[in-house]
């Protein structure tokens, strides 16, 4: 089925590690790229498995200088299985290696349905003797400790043995990501090998810092005909278990591998390797493995399967198993973010930034369940928020930016830039819009859901604090008699100082100005909101007075937002700096998403240009629906209307190099959302970023699993209009052509299953019949209340509606 399957033909060694982390398999507990068992690391093949949450800080010297960094560990290879071919003397070949030998009809085929990889070759050796092979693995949905490869090698014209060797290989150091490879990368120590007869060979060890034990058993079996000899064979760093298997013309033998991975952050164990060894010698055979896989991938897939025709629908769904291989339900077990590249690669360090806010909006609607777990993960890390507030100088809860085991700040002061081999200064850690997104988050979890007993405790701690920050962050201006917030770095990320500054940081960046008001505004909404006896018994909690509410009440309503030509400023002094000849550098450049980079090399500084690497100002239009963003100017005291809003997109269309996979999702979105021309181009870019790794060379070191999740909800949320708030589901569909028809279904206050479909200009809503209450559907010029086991079919107008903000007079039906 084209639609579910996606292929790669032939063998390019170029294109490798690219193949490698989109082919990569998981299950929400770990994950392991697409590597060939063959072959171990090296600058074209990278095997590696990472497990959620699993940690390690190393030293390095960097310019001369100790810095520590934090990174998500690549655990023991357990997928390492080679082979070759032995004469009917006994004498062996070479071991194969696709780079040796280069194997023909070479291909991998992903199974999303399935989610399994399947890949088949041909290999002819020197004296002729040609050799079928297929492997299929898969990495366990339904017990997510679990994982299998079944090697099925099939002999053509010739007797002889073939040698298989399958081990578990210790030997592993986080090489993934070529600029970090001067630091300090080996993570693993104290590794122990071990065998229990008749099959099964053990590897265990532990992170050198964080001293997670970690413990992998791994059964081999020969199925088809005996292996002439089996040998178990524990050494320093790896284990083996080396089988050789008599082959006559024709002959099929069938070599399966199954897996236990276990860590000592796991609940309800022992010790990781005696887990491990009873967990893999439970469990079943091959055939048993991939039923009771395929079958929990089957009850994910009816959760969350997206239906849109075409090309685009064929990638929505392939982003969608790259996010539930990342964030599956056994999610909801662990403590862990999440990270911006996925379990797929090791850049960023796996570290987790503010990519839950294009995450979470899709997850709250179909799994609410990791979604909370995600929440609980920043909860866990209040804190060390508010610690870090404290140390700032400020009260209330001050988020990292990178996040990684514990909540402290993990990003690096000091970067890389390849183009001109320079370490950096790296100001990124004062984006402390971070917290606004975990705010956001916070409220978006609660509208989907209703789950008021978590807005009211862990939620409220959150958002109060967040906003607690906000409020002594800003500072009264007497010059303007309104707030300002300085030293901060907004969404684009290229700018981080003033031109020629001594310090970082810039003043009244819109985004941060406008989040922050918005967070301050909804803590306010709650406390009102509370009980009053759980109200006293928060702010006691948190050591927080009433008297502070005035103030937070005059900040919501008086912080900067600054203009300039008639558009919104991305931030106070943006309109004082010069203007890019854009058309210089494209031509000078094959690409220039990465403008900060090619200036720096060329001696010069983005900071002094009007240039974005992404949306900034427009990052607003995408959290929040037009009329939400007129009443937050209108709160703040500044006039905000279609005209001022499209000539603020038009003016940083010109002036944005796109340098985040994030940016053309943005860009989509909001221009779908005003109706606009040009917003399919930028959906386009969205739907290829990974795929066609348009960064030049970064999906190898993992997926933006941000922009794939925001693919997503931007068919479920953006196409749509869809808002969950005020108890009721509000749309306000927005006519694309290219994406006219669609269709899922999601989870809404207990509904399971409700059902959206579009089709030209008719939308189908159907509840699915429960004991659970009516729905109210919000449209721009009407009011319709669904039953369960009612479906409702409206017409939408040709051009889509005229959002006025409220609901129209029409009759409820």
């Amino acid at each position: 089925m084209p639609d579910w399957t996606w292929e790669y033909d032939g063998y390019d060694p170029a294109a490798e590690q690219l193949r490698e982390a989109l082919c990569t398999l998981g299950n929400g507990y770990f994950a392991t790229r697409g590597a060939v068992p063959e072959c171990t690391a090296g600058l074209t093949h990278y095997p590696a498995t990472y497990a959620a949450g699993v940690y390690n800080r190393l030293e390095s010297t960097v310019a001369g200088r100790r810095v520590v960094n934090e990174d998500l560990v690549n655990l023991p290879n357990w997928l390492l299985l080679r082979f070759r071919l032995r004469s009917a003397d006994g004498t062996a070949g070479p071991w194969f290696s696709p780079d040796t030998s280069r194997p023909a009809g070479h291909r991998h085929v992903l199974d999303l349905r399935r989610a399994t990889l399947t890949r088949t070759f041909r290999l002819q050796d020197a004296e002729g003797r040609a050799l079928r092979v297929e492997q299929v693995r898969l990495v366990h949905m339904a017990d997510p400790h679990l994982a299998a490869l079944r090697t099925v090698f099939t002999a053509e014209d010739w007797s002889g043995e073939v040698e298989v060797e399958s081990g578990l290989d210790g030997e592993v150091t986080n090489g993934n990501v070529h600029r970090y490879r001067a630091l300090d990368s080996r993570h693993l120590t104290r590794v122990r090998t071990g065998a229990v007869e008749p099959r099964t060979v053990w590897l265990s060890c532990r992170t050198s810092s964080s001293d997670v034990g970690v413990a992998m058993a791994a059964r081999t079996v020969v199925v088809g005909r005996p292996p002439s000899s089996s040998e178990l064979r524990p050494g320093r760093r790896r284990a083996v278990h080396r089988m050789v298997v008599p082959m006559a013309p024709g002959d099929t033998v069938t070599v399966q591998k199954t897996v236990a991975l276990h860590t000592s952050r796991d609940r309800a164990i022992s010790g990781p390797l005696e887990a491990a060894l009873d967990r893999v010698t439970a469990a079943g055979d091959f055939p048993a493995l991939l039923h009771s896989h395929v079958a929990a991938w089957q009850r994910l897939w009816r959760a969350a399967d997206i239906h849109v025709p075409g090309r685009a629908g064929r990638v929505l769904r392939f982003h969608l198993f790259h996010v539930l291989q990342t964030l599956s339900p056994h999610t909801a077990d662990l403590d862990v973010g999440v990270p911006a590249r996925g379990l797929h690669g090791e850049a960023y360090r796996g570290h987790v930034f503010w990519d839950e806010l294009f995450v979470l909006p899709y997850l709250n609607l179909h799994f609410p369940e990791v979604s909370r777990e995600l929440l609980n993960y920043r909860y866990r890390r209040l804190p060390r928020a508010c610690r870090a507030a404290a140390e700032s100088g400020r009260g209330g809860a001050m988020y990292p930016w990178q996040s990684g085991s514990d909540g402290r700040e993990e990003t690096q002061e000091r970067h890389l830039n390849p183009h001109s081999g320079r370490w950096l200064p790296d100001h990124s850690r004062l984006q402390h819009h971070v917290g606004s997104a975990v705010a956001y988050n916070v409220w978006q979890y609660c509208e989907a859901t209703g789950d008021t007993e978590f807005l009211h405790t862990r939620g409220a701690e959150m958002l109060l604090q967040i906003a607690r920050f906000w409020a002594d962050l800003a500072v009264l201006d007497p010059a303007t008699d309104r707030y300002r917030i300085r030293g901060v770095v907004g969404p684009d990320e290229y700018h981080d100082s003033y031109p020629g500054a001594v310090l970082p940081g810039l003043d009244d960046n819109t985004y941060t100005n406008v989040t922050a008001a918005w967070v301050l505004a909804r803590a306010l909404d709650l406390l009102r909101r509370l009980p009053r006896w759980r109200r006293a018994e928060l702010l006691d909690r948190i050591r927080l007075n009433d008297d502070a509410f005035p103030q937070w009440e005059e900040v919501s309503r008086r912080l900067t937002v600054p203009f300039h030509q008639g558009v919104i400023s991305q931030f106070e002094g943006y309109d004082a700096l010069a203007e890019l000849d854009w058309d210089a550098y494209r031509a000078r450049y094959d690409s220039i998403r990465r403008l900060d980079r090619i200036l720096e090399a060329e001696g010069d500084t983005v900071n002094r240009y009007k240039a974005s690497k992404q949306a900034d100002v427009l990052m607003l239009g995408y959290l929040f629906s037009p009329a939400e963003l007129r009443d937050l100017f209108r709160r703040l005291g500044y006039h905000l209307d279609d005209e001022v809003w499209r000539r603020t997109v038009d003016y940083y269309l010109r002036r944005t190099s796109h340098g985040s996979t994030l940016s053309g999702l943005v860009h989509g979105l909001v221009l779908a959302k005003a109706r606009r021309a040009g917003a399919w181009q930028y959906i386009q870019e969205a739907l290829e970023a990974d795929i066609a790794d348009i960064q030049g060379g970064t999906t190898g070191e993992g997926v933006h699993l941000g922009a794939m999740a925001g693919t997503l909800d931007l068919v479920q949320r953006g196409l749509t209009g869809l808002e969950t708030r005020e108890d009721a589901l509000w749309l306000d569909p927005v006519p694309l052509p290219a994406l006219s028809e669609y269709g899922f279904s999601l989870r809404y206050r207990g509904h399971w299953g409700v059902t959206v479909r579009r089709r030209s200009r008719r939308l189908q809503i159907g509840i699915p019949d429960s004991e659970e209450s009516s729905i109210r559907v919000m449209l721009p010029d009407r009011a319709v209340t669904i039953a369960p086991g009612e479906t409702c079919t409206l017409v939408l107008p040709e051009d889509g509606f005229a959002w006025t903000g409220e609901p129209g007079p029409g009759p409820a039906s």
